[in-house]
């Protein structure tokens, strides 16, 4: 009876899965951004949230048995708890901090994180394949934007939408993995065909620690399934690599050899050259150890530091979470996490699970080196669809009943 009452379960609604997704992507984006100065005050964010959440409501009455099964939520609800840490400690934050902005950000991200996971858990293969197939798109538009519309900035980077190229590597390292995931479920090699298109435009946003992180998370993804590759195919896939970075080579502007050559091999190798990341650092650090109970309260660190010094926020989450939350909010975003990594293990849809859970540790890897909360929101709506597909079983085999033959018929 059950299995006949999942199978009449109809699929989630795609409604939700694009606008949560649009507004993950979008980042800030209020109307004076496309030119109606008199409406800066409408942040489309809250309008798509809305619009995500109501959509979402309607689904999930369609869905009861779907959600109403019980589930390994614990990392959830520490994760909220650390949100509402980090809001409240906006009581406590110096004058000067932007304690406003700050709040409404840390708000919006919590609900994307819950909308996120009770989408995920309706049907986490469906949402999975439509994540990745969103962001793959999301990753060709970016590309050839940044190559063909917006162009290089001052500093040669790339970059789309006016977003900054920190953002903008993080979408095409995860158009990588969406590539990836939708090779996986539908065993066709087009998706790939379009990986050298996304590692161009990584590569010409000139993030160091984009593509570092990006590396590491390849790396520890070829390690976990390095019993599974077959010679030829490692032999293969190091061709096409090969290939790629040829074609790329050769046919990419002028404007990508001026920017490796100065950004990764001059400021990096030779020069050895940060950013300041390390004097930002070490700031935040000082107002850790200052503040080590609770911290300096939400944007603490623009508040007493930033503000003199034109720095916007510490380049590295988990020293702003100590700077501005101390050990009360370090202590509540591991719990959150090592929960999560607990929920996520030996979960019902493994390849879903996987490539959601590299995608979230990629752009925590990345958050270490630049942005501030709410530039990690894809981290916590991967961390979300992780777990989301990792608590829901797998849909059960209908069986056919058996075949019963025909008795003879006596007389």
């Amino acid at each position: 009876m059950n299995t006949l009452g999942w199978l009449r379960t109809p699929r989630v609604f795609l409604a939700p899965g694009l606008v949560l997704t649009l507004v993950a992507i979008g980042g800030r984006f209020t109307l004076d951004r496309a030119g109606f100065v008199d409406l800066a005050w409408v942040d489309l964010r809250v309008i798509g949230l809305i619009v995500a959440l109501v959509v979402l409501t309607v689904d999930g009455a369609r869905r009861p048995h779907a959600l109403a099964a019980p589930r390994r939520e614990g990392w959830l609800v520490v994760t909220m708890l650390f949100f509402l840490f980090q809001i409240a400690s906006g009581l406590w934050a110096p004058s000067a901090s932007r304690a406003g902005p700050q709040t409404l950000d840390l708000v919006l991200m919590a609900v994307l994180t819950l909308a996120y996971y009770f989408y995920t858990v309706g049907d986490p293969a469906a949402v999975a394949r439509t994540t990745f197939l969103l962001f793959f798109v999301a990753a060709i538009v970016f590309a050839l934007a940044a190559l063909f519309i917006n162009g290089p900035g001052e500093q040669g980077r790339y970059s789309a939408f006016g977003g900054g190229p920190n953002v903008f590597v993080r979408i095409e390292i995860i158009g990588v993995i969406s590539a990836v995931a939708l090779y996986l479920s539908t065993r066709r090699i087009l998706p790939l065909l379009v990986i050298p298109l996304f590692l161009l435009a990584a590569v010409l946003s000139g993030s160091r620690a984009g593509l570092l992180a990006g590396v590491a998370v390849g790396v520890a993804g070829l390690w976990r399934i390095r019993r599974r590759l077959h010679a030829g195919f490692t032999v293969a896939a190091g061709a096409v690599l090969v290939a790629a970075t040829g074609v790329i080579w050769a046919f990419a502007p002028p404007a990508f050899t001026d920017l490796f050559q100065e950004r990764f091999v001059e400021q990096t190798v030779q020069q050895h050259y940060l950013s300041d990341r390390t004097d930002i650092w070490a700031a935040a650090w000082r107002l850790a150890v200052e503040h080590p109970l609770v911290g300096s309260g939400l944007d603490g660190f623009y508040g007493l530091i930033g503000v003199n010094q034109a720095v916007e926020y510490p380049h590295n989450y988990l020293l702003a979470v100590a700077a501005e939350g101390g050990l009360a909010g370090i202590g509540l975003l591991t719990a959150a996490i090592v929960l999560w990594a607990r929920t996520i293990r030996g979960g019902g849809h493994p390849q879903a699970t996987a490539l959601a859970a590299s995608s979230a540790v990629f752009v925590a890897l990345s958050s270490l080196f630049s942005g501030d909360y709410y530039d990690a929101r894809l981290a916590w709506m991967f961390a979300a669809l992780a777990a989301g597909a990792a608590v829901t079983p797998p849909a059960p085999v209908a069986s056919e009943p058996p075949v019963r033959l025909r008795e003879p018929v006596t007389r």
